[in-house]
């Protein structure tokens, strides 16, 4: 009777796995074979990137730390700012903001901070190569926290837990707190490195559309399911026709690169610098992979300062961004020109408010798509099926 109930048991497996393969057949067959590569290609999320130049990356207790310092205004010059000021966790690790707000307004709009991990460069422009370095941009910049690195510092030191957790990990704080010193630039990169660490760690969960991917390689009826018509009309698009994935392709949905999509400038006359002056500062940066701060200077860890060039034609040049959680990061682009999806849409279909190609020779990528306005509309419903799930009981405030 055993032997029975198990080759029954198999028999129903069998059957039930031939179920599912003709399932995912018959789903990928309803897609051109170029739209589906590309699907397969854009799920599930990678594991996370190593971070070579930051010794501490991956410790829970840098995590910890970061995240207490992440959440903390007592550094800043009024005291009433923190890096969760322009990147709220309850607005998806952006400000809402067209453009960003600290102790003063800067022309710049804050970007989230979902994925940020994966990123090859940070900033709109590119200008640091890790996310410890990053940090230092806000701390410093005397129109956002307008912090001083021996004020930063003193806050650790006069905090009983803050102290305690900064020694455990790095050991003693400098004493006497100098207002320079190689000393105190040292116990700065350490915060910086543990804020990135902590950083690191805000990753997107998983989406409808990692569902549906998953049920065309298994064939799982559910997961075929986690889309509706129109986001798999949408999907088609996006990976098809409408070319958004020649930008906006793999798991992250950024090629990682930069380019001049032909927004309206806040001068007709003149060009952004974006990434030509980005590579200029990375480049010179104390603080990027080749300096004295990393924890790996070699080529292997800093391969893409190797190769960087600066030339004319990166004017007016910013990152891709990725597609991940888009729909609850509104307004879009580096200056927030646009204030939902269905804007971003229209600039792209029609180019109407295009600006001139940034050089006689730029890239040809953009080309008007003249989309129908039910094609936006599936195109908007499918990156709305890119959104996965807050994790604020992970990163929210301690």
């Amino acid at each position: 009777m055993r032997i029975a109930g198990l080759l029954l048991g198999a028999t129903a497996l069998l059957a039930c796995n031939d179920g599912a393969r003709e399932r995912a057949a018959a789903a990928q067959a309803t897609l051109e074979p170029e739209v589906l590569a590309r699907m397969l290609r854009a799920s599930p999320l990678p594991p996370l990137p190593p971070s070579p130049t930051n010794p501490v990356a991956d410790d829970p207790r840098a995590a910890d730390l970061g995240r207490r310092l992440f959440y903390d205004p007592r550094a800043s010059a009024n005291g009433e700012l923190s890096c969760a000021s322009c990147h709220d966790p309850e607005l998806d690790w952006t400000d809402g903001r067209d453009l960003a707000q600290g102790l003063g307004q800067l022309e710049i709009h804050t970007p989230s901070i979902w994925n940020a991990a994966y990123n090859r460069w940070q900033f709109w422009d590119g200008r640091a190569d890790s996310l410890w370095a990053q940090a230092a941009g806000p701390l410093e910049h005397p129109l956002e926290m307008g912090a001083t690195r021996a004020g930063l510092v003193a806050v650790i030191a006069d905090d009983p837990d803050l102290n305690r957790s900064y020694t455990e990990l790095f050991g003693p704080l400098p004493a006497p707190i100098s207002t320079a010193g190689p000393q105190l630039d040292r116990a700065f990169v350490n915060v910086l490195q543990a804020l990135a660490s902590f950083e690191r760690r805000i990753i997107t969960t998983e989406t409808a559309f990692d569902r549906f991917v998953r049920g065309l390689r298994l064939g799982d009826a559910e997961d075929l399911a986690a889309l509706n018509a129109a986001e798999r009309a949408g999907a088609r698009l996006f990976f098809g026709s409408a070319r958004c994935h020649l930008c906006h392709h793999g798991p992250l949905f950024t090629d990682f690169e930069f380019h001049d999509i032909r927004l309206p400038r806040p001068s007709a006359s003149e060009l952004e610098p974006g990434r030509h002056r980005g590579i200029e500062l990375v480049l010179a940066d104390p603080l990027n992979g080749s300096g004295e701060f990393s924890a790996d200077r070699g080529p292997t860890a800093n391969v893409n300062l190797l190769y960087l060039k600066q030339t004319e034609h990166r004017r007016g040049e910013f990152k891709t961004p990725g597609l991940r959680n888009v729909a609850s990061t509104a307004p879009y682009m580096h200056r927030g020109q646009f204030q939902s999806l269905g804007e971003v849409l229209d600039h792209y279909s029609t180019l109407s408010d295009a600006a001139p190609p940034s050089h006689e020779d730029a890239e040809r990528l953009l080309e008007p798509l003249n989309l129908s306005e039910v094609e936006k509309e599936q195109i908007e419903a499918f990156l709305k099926s890119l959104s996965g799930s807050p994790s604020l009981h992970t990163f929210g405030p301690p």
